[in-house]
């Protein structure tokens, strides 16, 4: 693996959106900022006119204009930015794949909402982010738009975790924690669950706010409060300088981070490494906060 952020490139403004994300995150981390532009040769079974048109000279003219240009921008915006321009002859899903497993990050673009109020996530992005190997960050083409100017050292927003208190890999709170640390910014950690089944009304169980009202169903609650606060301490000792807000609160967790996400700078989630029966493929959770989270989302693969 090479010490480099990678970012996938098409020329869309959603890829432009993640070409602007990836050099800030590179100046942030002083790596360097690898954009990626897979392509491959098409051909037409049209008239000869068109076909001549569109044909593999102009293709390649295309192709190659798209990286060479956003990595002149880049340079004249970010004049401490360390950046290189691949042209990648293959299918995007392989070739982004591969440029994950050379990079300690990939950016890719995600669309902007479609008309039920969510992002569009393409099948690239959702095939690269199930099966890579690194981290991968989606981010709009709204957050942030490539086109404007932007101050050398952009203020950040609070970093939000979403932690699995039955999975907290280390890989994901130290990504988090580490996104937090590298921006000065806050860190926010969302432990979303849910009292078991036998827990009815009845019981004195109740919720406000994706909180559980004090008094009832207290013991659970505070045991949850406890795990979170045990997961985190060693990540505080690592990390004294990161102002840290726990919150322990009951339902989908991905409601609550979705809520969160919408004045954040990053979200962050995690995905297990497994397969199934179908092969590797996304949570319910990271389906639901790549959809509808308006921050750009970090998804860490852990075991």
């Amino acid at each position: 693996m090479s010490r480099i952020i990678a970012v996938g490139l098409d020329g869309s403004r959603e890829s432009l959106a993640a070409a602007d994300w990836a050099a800030r995150e590179s100046l942030l981390r002083d790596l360097p900022c690898r954009l990626v532009h897979a392509w491959e040769l098409q051909s037409y079974n049209y008239p000869t006119a068109y076909a001549q048109s569109v044909g593999p000279g102009l293709q390649r003219h295309w192709a190659e204009r798209v990286p060479r240009e956003a990595e002149e921008d880049l340079r004249h915006r970010y004049l401490d930015l360390r950046v290189s321009a691949d042209q990648v002859n293959g299918q995007p899903v392989p070739v982004l794949l591969a440029a994950a497993d050379d990079a300690e990050l990939l950016v890719i673009g995600s669309r902007g909402l479609s008309g039920i109020g969510g992002f569009l996530v393409g099948s690239v992005a959702l095939s690269v982010v199930a099966h890579a190997c690194r981290p991968v960050v989606l981010v709009r083409a709204e957050e942030p738009d490539a086109s404007s100017p932007r101050p050398a050292e952009p203020p950040f927003g609070e970093v939000v975790l979403g932690l699995d208190l039955r999975r907290p890999a280390d890989e994901l709170i130290e990504f988090a924690f580490d996104a937090a640390a590298r921006r000065e910014s806050a860190l926010r950690v969302i432990h979303g669950w849910s009292p078991p089944a036998y827990y009815g009304m009845d019981t004195g169980f109740g919720y406000t706010s994706g909180a559980v009202t004090p008094g009832l169903g207290g013991e659970l609650a505070a045991q949850e409060a406890i795990g979170l606060t045990d997961a985190l301490r060693p990540w505080r000792e690592k990390f004294p300088g990161v102002q840290v807000t726990e919150e322990s609160v009951t339902g989908g967790a991905a409601h609550h981070l979705v809520e969160a996400a919408s004045g954040a700078g990053l979200l962050v989630i995690g995905r297990r490494n497994r397969e199934s029966a179908i092969g590797t493929h996304l949570g319910p959770v990271a389906h639901a906060v790549m959809h509808h989270a308006a921050a750009p989302v970090a998804v860490v693969p852990h075991d």
